[in-house]
């Protein structure tokens, strides 16, 4: 077992001998279709912090994308990344940059509170138009039917908030650590419903240790969406829809970079897991890539048997 790089809280105190010894152990892929995603893709990639201006509440754009735009005539799928509270992209560099390396351009709100997802579809917006400006380096560069979203924290549920609000144009959406109900203080309208979820495809990802702030399962005694179990039978049937929790990971393991040493308090597995599966969703759903479709076909996917990782995974996909 690796040496763990922690700055612990009194979390640990309430942990199992076992369940420490999962946080301490990194997510390694142990899946063929896990391994390949997790693998860093062929493109190299431009980070480009502040390039672009300006959402609705006035923030700049950082952006994350492959540096020969456009090679062989690629259109690149857009995401649009949501940060968790006082949040920056920086802070999930390691994670964004690796979607990119994969033929993504990944545009990022510095937007501390995007809970309302108003801001997280301003960005991605901002790169429809982007790709009819002839004056724009994303100029006929972008595949603009092809969005995705994905949010940590506050930002999971803006990242669902803009997916709703998009009329469609956002095709799927990834939840990373999504807060249960109870710590949304807002005006009872404004709190997370997925069941508002009517189009589309979204993918839940939380940590084992997530506690309480990102639940896997429910509290018989909770009231309301409290847990990802809850938020994912929440949505509706007709929606194809997907959760998995990692084993280990706490509230903060998608800031890792990639591990836990300079990540945001609470980290205890660091990136590793994140890496894998949510690449191959978004390959799946926006690059209509069949071999990363295998990994999460209700019962016989991949994510089912890769009980190493992951455990509670549930999914509707055919």
């Amino acid at each position: 077992m690796r040496v763990c790089h922690r700055r612990l809280t009194s979390v640990i105190a309430g942990l199992t001998i076992g369940a420490f010894a999962a946080a301490c152990t990194p997510n390694f892929p142990t899946g063929t279709i896990e391994k390949k995603y997790y693998a860093t893709g062929s493109w190299a990639v431009t980070v480009a912090a502040g390039a672009g201006c300006c959402d609705s509440k006035g923030n700049r754009y950082d952006l994350f994308y492959p540096t020969n735009l456009g090679a062989n005539g690629f259109l690149h799928p857009i995401i649009t990344w949501g940060n968790g509270t006082a949040g920056t992209s920086g802070q999930v560099a390691y994670f964004l940059k690796h979607l990119a390396s994969w033929g993504f351009v990944i545009i990022a709100t510095q937007d501390g509170y995007t809970h309302f997802g108003q801001t997280v579809l301003d960005a991605a917006n901002f790169l429809v138009n982007a790709n009819a400006d002839s004056q724009s380096i994303f100029f006929n560069k972008l595949k603009v039917d092809q969005i995705g979203a994905i949010g940590h924290s506050q930002g999971a549920g803006g990242a669902i908030n803009a997916l709703i609000k998009s009329g469609g144009s956002i095709k799927t959406v990834i939840p990373i650590e999504l807060p249960g109900q109870q710590f949304c203080f807002c005006a009872p309208g404004d709190v997370i419903d997925t069941s508002k979820i009517t189009q589309g495809s979204v993918f839940f990802v939380d940590g084992s240790l997530d506690l309480p702030v990102s639940p896997p399962t429910q509290d018989p005694a909770a009231v309301g969406l409290q847990s990802i179990a809850a938020f994912y039978n929440a949505v509706p049937n007709s929606v194809r829809k997907l959760k998995g929790t990692l084993i280990g990971p706490t509230h903060n393991d998608i800031t890792g970079q990639p591990a836990c040493a300079t990540a945001v308090v609470p980290c205890f597995n660091g990136v590793y897991g994140y890496l894998g599966y949510p690449t191959a969703w978004m390959m799946d759903q926006l690059q209509g890539d069949s071999f990363a479709h295998g990994a999460f076909v209700q019962g016989s996917g991949e994510m089912f048997t890769e009980t190493r990782n992951w455990e509670l995974v549930a999914s509707n996909i055919p």
